[in-house]
């Protein structure tokens, strides 16, 4: 305990002596922090933005798709920037959305489909 008494006034001098020091010290943390939210956080979001757009150029006249919200239909008529549902057979309604509200396009083989 004495021994740590008597160096506070030289730590309080070497703190002093390397301003330089502090700022690499304080730069090199920040870098890493940056590194791993890129890391982290948004490589899976470019990730996930490339394939939503690959399968919104994917759509085609009679497939069958999901809405962001949840509405299942079949794409009646494809425009560059909207998409026409139709959502019933029945009653023949049909839906106008905005293209990128397709959330993706439902494969009969796995059974995406809901039951009626």
């Amino acid at each position: 305990m004495i021994y740590f008494l008597a160096c506070l006034p030289f730590l309080g001098q070497v703190a002093q002596a390397a301003p330089g020091s502090t700022f690499t010290t304080l730069l090199i943390p920040m870098l890493l922090i940056f590194a791993v939210m890129y890391i982290l956080l948004l490589r899976p979001q470019r990730k996930k933005e490339r394939q939503r757009k690959e399968i919104l150029s994917k759509i085609k006249k009679n497939d069958k798709v999901m809405t962001i919200g949840g509405i299942y239909g079949t794409v009646t008529s494809i425009r560059p920037d909207e998409v026409v549902l139709k959502i019933d057979d029945n009653t023949n309604v049909r839906v106008r959305f905005s293209r990128s509200s397709i959330a993706r396009i439902i494969v009969e083989e796995e059974g995406e489909l809901p039951k009626k």
